[in-house]
């Protein structure tokens, strides 16, 4: 993937199939601005499915590993499936 360009929400409206072609045909994502703020990227959707299947990969990694820790401190210090809810909710902000 090729470093992104930053463009401004203007810039973007004025040649946005551009910045598409851009995205899926040299992987180059566009980071776009509104009054001077990052606020969005444009991405091959490709790339945006792998950075999802990443993302969903380290969730699941990251609640084996919540299970196993469970299950190792035995059941005093098991929580509910609602406060497990809650630690997913907080984890993903």
């Amino acid at each position: 993937m090729s470093e992104p360009v930053i463009e401004s929400m203007a810039e973007v409206r004025s040649h946005l199939a551009d910045v598409i072609d851009r995205a899926h045909r040299d992987e180059t994502p566009t980071i776009i601005t509104r009054r001077g703020k990052q606020e969005a990227v444009v991405l091959d959707i490709e790339e945006y499915r792998r950075l999802h299947r990443i993302a969903e990969e380290a969730e699941d990694a990251w609640l084996n590993q919540l299970a196993d820790e469970a299950e190792a401190e035995g059941t005093e210090r098991s929580v509910s499936l609602e406060e497990m809810a809650a630690l997913i909710r907080d984890h993903h902000g």
